[in-house]
């Protein structure tokens, strides 16, 4: 059995895909007690140490001898930060700084799309110190409900008869949410939801152009607020697509919750995507785009069946069955034990 200790603060700010990545693991290993005795947040003596917060004190905890190996998990590097807060030049070459020095001190780090292998060694840090493990969700958590309950939930919250397309998580510039609002303008007959909020507050990158829109949105636009992720099956539940305009991403939980309730899900054709998306998802590369493909989607049912199948192949890929598999390999190839 392995030792194995998490640090984290991930959870102590709402509406932020690390927390539920962070959330997604401690649930798999607490199930695995045959495997693990995991600790969360306690400076025992362990086997490993897993970082999935870059604070302080666990950079200060890397020098004791008492973590045994050290794995990081890597949600951001300075690029994706540069896209999402506003952050003063000094105290950003400072924290940039910090970050990859963190990173140095692990023995391992992990990242949830191979495309940031090449980044991180652009920073100096060798490959064969990297390992691609994606997210996943559990299909306890995130799961199509049936027609009468998706009906009653669509009732209660929207109009039944309008299609309702879903946008999830921080509202920020780079999750492409102006793009949201102006599709939703020119299809003033679907609903759009958008749940999720400003998590860091002022700070956000383009705060105050977002907050205007937020508001004042247009009448089919709802914004919801940042909401308990235990509401959130609800909100995938009563959508009949999920549409994610981003710029850029690292490997968007959203996505996968999305895929596990079977919705179609609509993205921006990014590079990042292609090696972990496969063609589980739709893709267009504008706003005209976009509408195309809610419009096909709304039209033709062929072509929403089709997109529900291929949200539903994604899911399994991304399972936490499979990822299970992947997260035992890893941690006792390094533990240097066998099951």
């Amino acid at each position: 059995m392995i030792r194995l200790t998490m640090f984290s603060s991930a959870e102590k700010v709402k509406g932020q895909g690390v927390a539920s990545a962070y959330r997604e693991l401690i649930n798999l290993l607490f199930n695995q007690t045959d495997l693990y005795d995991m600790k969360i947040n306690t400076y025992r003596s362990a086997d490993i140490s897993h970082y999935h917060t870059v604070d302080l004190p666990f950079y200060l905890s890397t020098f004791s001898k008492k973590r045994g190996i050290k794995v990081g998990y890597v949600h951001f590097i300075p690029e994706t930060v540069d896209d999402s807060l506003q952050l003063p030049k000094w105290f950003r070459r400072f924290f940039y700084s910090y970050l990859i020095s963190f990173y140095k001190r692990m023995d391992k780090l992990v990242v949830v799309n191979p495309a940031f292998i090449s980044k991180l060694e652009a920073y100096g840090i060798t490959k064969d110190k990297i390992e691609y493990i994606p997210n996943f969700v559990s299909n306890q958590t995130f799961y199509p409900l049936d027609d009468i309950e998706r009906h009653a939930i669509k009732e209660k919250h929207v109009s039944t008869h309008a299609l309702t397309v879903l946008g999830a998580g921080q509202i920020q510039q780079r999750k492409g949410v102006l793009d949201f609002i102006e599709v939703a303008k020119k299809l003033p007959e679907v609903q759009f939801i958008w749940v999720g909020g400003f998590s860091f507050g002022k700070i956000t990158s383009g705060y105050k152009e977002l907050k205007l829109i937020v508001d004042n949105p247009p009448k089919n636009v709802l914004f919801t607020g940042i909401v308990d992720r235990e509401q959130m099956n609800m909100y995938f539940n009563l959508a009949d697509v999920m549409f994610l305009p981003s710029f850029h991403e690292l490997f968007p939980m959203t996505i996968l919750e999305g895929m596990s309730c079977e919705r179609p899900i609509l993205l921006r054709d990014l590079e990042l995507y292609e090696d972990i998306l496969f063609d589980y998802y739709l893709k267009a590369t504008s706003v005209e785009g976009f509408v195309e493909e809610i419009i096909q989607l709304k039209s033709n049912p062929e072509y929403y069946e089709a997109a529900k199948t291929s949200a539903a192949r994604g899911a399994y890929h991304y399972s936490e069955e499979r990822l299970s598999e992947l997260w035992k390999d890893f941690y006792y190839d390094l533990a240097g034990t066998t099951t």
